[in-house]
């Protein structure tokens, strides 16, 4: 029996993964400008497709209407003003789109329309979110670090790199101020700054480096004194971002050379994007730690979570677009069987505050074969 009717906005790698889950649910449709990805998801699942501009506003409020809730997958540079669109037509959104503004400015209009609009519902963030709220309200945070990313398996130079979601969004977290709490100050350093090595059995040494992942987590998560998120990548690829940055090569402003007016971000994208396409057939990984301490019923505990997941060649699938697209699928399954019914902007630390619901989106991964290995230390 369906759940009822789904708008699927975006039809790139995670966005197929969530029209594949979500269809074996619900009546699922999924919207795109790019016909060509359209055509190979309608191939691939029964979904309906609709190809159309989802960055004109008229077009997407009057699409918006047949439908009972809706999940945004667009690049970041069009989230905000795509998530505002739907909440204004008044349907519940679940959202991944990794954009850089404060989806709180929508919170008023969201609770004015009645609508539940749970954003960063992706992997990071998103899942890790979610753990960092549900153990906010079992414990007196002290600390907070996630080290995540995801990276090719077979590695080669010289980026050693796979984009594994929106290149365009990959390119803003190398060069968007760092947010972080130290000792109870917020601060805000340099993306790709403080890289350290650090080793993992399952990957072996890779680096981390700071970027602008605690988001929301900045403004939810009160009086935690020590919070900080890195991004891990193969060992020398801070370094090079880092020298992409400093020469300019991702500057959005317009230059002139010989007469000629572009943006070198826009030449940039142009090269590097195709060496860093994921091919069919290319095996992936995601790798994230989650450290959690501080003081849980008078005794002094950390946490450590770790997640290694692979991708699965045999379906196509990515690990980035597994445990991202089912975190995303677990949520509006939470949402439309009216297991979330706070109104506004959520972020998925709120859904982590509630225990029952926290339970549901970690039991749908772990079906999925998507499991932490925890650790609970006690000193």
């Amino acid at each position: 029996m369906s759940l009822g009717n789904v708008l699927i906005l975006g039809a790139g790698l995670i966005g197929k993964t969530l029209a594949k889950d979500l269809s074996d649910d619900f009546s699922v449709t999924s919207a795109d400008i790019n016909q060509v990805e359209l055509d190979k998801l309608k191939s691939q699942a029964e979904v309906e497709v609709l190809r159309t501009d989802l960055s004109d506003s008229k077009i997407l409020t009057e699409l918006c209407t047949d439908f009972d809730l809706v999940v945004g997958a667009v690049p970041g540079f069009m989230g905000f003003k795509v998530l505002e669109t739907v909440i204004q037509a008044g349907k519940n959104i679940v959202d991944i789109s990794f954009f850089p503004e404060d989806p709180f400015r929508l919170d008023e209009l969201a609770k004015s329309k009645n609508v539940t609009a749970i954003v960063d519902c992706g992997v990071a963030p998103g899942l890790c979110n979610l753990i960092a709220g549900f153990h906010y309200r079992q414990m007196k945070i002290e600390s907070y670090e996630c080290l995540v990313g995801g990276l090719p398996v077979k590695r080669e130079l010289p980026f050693e790199y796979k984009s594994l979601f929106s290149p365009v969004d990959v390119i803003e977290e190398y060069v968007r101020d760092v947010r972080i709490i130290d000792n109870g100050e917020y601060v805000t350093k340099d993306a790709l700054s403080d890289c350290q090595l650090v080793e993992f059995p399952e990957t072996g040494l890779l680096e981390s480096f700071n970027t602008d992942g605690l988001r929301t987590l900045l403004k939810t998560m009160n009086g935690v004194p020590n919070m900080r998120e890195k991004t891990l990548r193969y060992p020398g690829h801070a370094k090079l971002m880092k020298a992409f940055r400093e020469t300019g090569l991702f500057r959005k402003d317009e230059i002139s050379i010989d007469g000629c007016k572009i943006t070198p971000l826009s030449v940039t994208s142009s090269l590097l994007f195709p060496m860093w396409k994921l091919n069919e057939g290319d095996d992936d990984f995601t790798i994230m730690r989650i450290t959690i301490s501080g003081n849980e019923k008078g005794q002094i505990v950390n946490y450590e979570y770790t997640l290694f997941d692979k991708s699965i060649p045999e379906l196509k699938l990515s690990s980035m677009a597994r445990t991202t697209g089912y975190t995303c699928t677990a949520t509006v399954r939470a949402l439309a069987t009216s297991k979330i019914n706070q109104k506004g902007i959520s972020p998925p630390e709120y859904l982590g505050f509630n225990k029952e619901t926290f339970d549901f989106i970690i039991g749908e991964l772990q079906a999925r074969g998507i499991k932490f290995d925890l650790k609970k230390l006690i000193n």
